[in-house]
């Protein structure tokens, strides 16, 4: 009688459970986004289908799919899924996992997959309890993160997993996954209420769910617009879908065009309609290598200390960071240097240009290099006045200023004249090495 009741009690809570959870992917198929990962040639979904799975770490923005993928791929592999929170487990956990999978492996010859989510909130200590355990294979590890493993995770562990970086759902994966809730909620959603959801959710799809949840219970019939702006406590409600993206526009073109006050003024309409401050500290961050560059490279630094306030704060005391960082790259000095380098080195790949490096650049490290010539030649800069030697460093073919063309304005200014001064003074001082 009780399993009958556990079972009636299953089923009412699956029909109640929010929409984020109803709708995650039953198989890989289903994942909305991450093709490059889980597609048909996908590497991920090799890396399950083969049945044995090595330790790796997914990183990427919230929402993006992370721990659905590493359930799928746990599943179709076939080992046996644990998972942990790094936010709530301990040193004692991890210990009786690894315990538990030495007992499974060797009683029923099944393996384990250690899924650990937010995996940068581990401690050393916790990390480095799980090295040998990764090493020998006794566990497959998945670790979850939205930051940059490269600085939260430490190295020892990295050197033992594969990374593998999931990218933000675009606008059509929102609205599909808009759609796809609408369809198991049982109702309408108009296409301004989809445009809105979307322009809402900085690429979450959690996010996006848990807002059409809410808007779903503020309507009688189709969700409309107003009921999305009220499901975000008001926020969106002065402004539609195209406003959001002219906003976000003239906000940036306004940095761009060192407008202080249009600058400031177009931040707070943003996060006034509801706009996401992660957002918001992302563009700057792009902004500064974008439009400040060699410039003033001080813009980046403020940038991205701007963006890890904002993740440090919250909401709404984040506001004066993000103003503060808004006035200052408005402020500063521009360049587009470094975006048009990158076009130029693009461009020039795509016509052909040789990848080979010159001879005396390749690496001579290894044993039977130096037959093959490389390092051949090679000058060591230090060993030269104002370490600076005349030698080639493009492939052939290219040359000096085909790459990067600076601008004389601010930081950049005065860095170019410095390195033109070093390759002056190197050629008309005595060109021996130093002693």
């Amino acid at each position: 009688m009780s399993s009958l009741f556990d079972a009636a009690g299953d089923e009412r809570q699956a029909a109640s459970a929010p929409l984020a959870h109803r709708l995650r992917p039953r198989s890989l198929n289903e994942v909305v986004g991450q093709q490059h990962l889980v597609g048909p040639d996908g590497p991920l979904r090799k890396l399950a289908e083969s049945g044995r799975l090595t330790s790796f770490i997914l990183y990427g923005p919230p929402g993006t799919g992370k721990t659905s993928i590493a359930r799928l791929i746990a599943d179709i592999a076939d080992y046996d899924l644990v998972e942990l929170s790094a936010v709530s487990s301990g040193v004692k956990d991890v210990r009786d996992v690894l315990d538990r999978a030495r007992r499974l492996l060797g009683e029923r010859g099944r393996r384990t997959c250690l899924f650990i989510d937010e995996v940068h909130r581990f401690n050393k200590a916790q990390q480095d309890l799980l090295l040998p355990a990764t090493e020998n294979g006794l566990v497959a590890l998945i670790g979850a993160t939205t930051e940059n493993p490269f600085f939260e995770v430490n190295a020892a562990l990295l050197s033992r997993s594969t990374l593998w970086r999931l990218h933000e759902l675009n606008a059509d994966d929102l609205a599909f996954i808009a759609r796809r809730g609408a369809e198991e909620a049982g109702v309408t959603l108009s296409a301004e209420a989809v445009r809105l959801l979307v322009a809402g959710s900085s690429g979450d799809a959690r996010n996006l769910l848990t807002t059409l949840d809410v808007a779903r219970s503020l309507a009688t019939g189709s969700i409309e617009r107003e009921h999305v702006a009220l499901a975000r406590d008001g926020r969106h409600l002065r402004q539609s879908a195209d406003t959001h993206y002219d906003q976000v526009s003239a906000f940036i073109k306004s940095m761009r065009g060192s407008d202080p006050d249009a600058a400031v003024y177009w931040l707070v309409a943003l996060l006034e309609s509801g706009e996401s401050p992660r957002f918001l500290a992302r563009r700057m961050v792009i902004f500064a290598s974008e439009d400040i560059g060699m410039a003033d490279p001080l813009g980046l630094l403020t940038a991205e200390a701007a963006a890890r306030a904002v993740e440090f704060v919250g909401m709404p005391e984040a506001s004066y960071t993000l103003a503060h960082c808004a006035l200052t790259l408005a402020l500063m000095e521009k360049s587009n240097s470094a975006t048009e380098a990158l076009g130029r080195a693009r461009a020039q790949l795509a016509r052909g240009s040789s990848t080979e490096p010159p001879p005396a650049l390749r690496d001579a490290h290894y044993a039977g290099a130096s037959d093959l010539g490389h390092g051949e030649g090679y000058q060591y800069p230090h060993d030269f006045p104002n370490a600076w030697v005349a030698q080639q460093y493009l492939p052939d073919g290219l040359d000096v200023g085909d790459i990067y063309q600076p601008v004389r304005r601010g930081r950049e200014g005065f860095l170019l004249e410095q390195w033109q001064r070093r390759r002056g003074n190197a050629e008309t001082d005595a060109a021996a090495p130093l002693e």
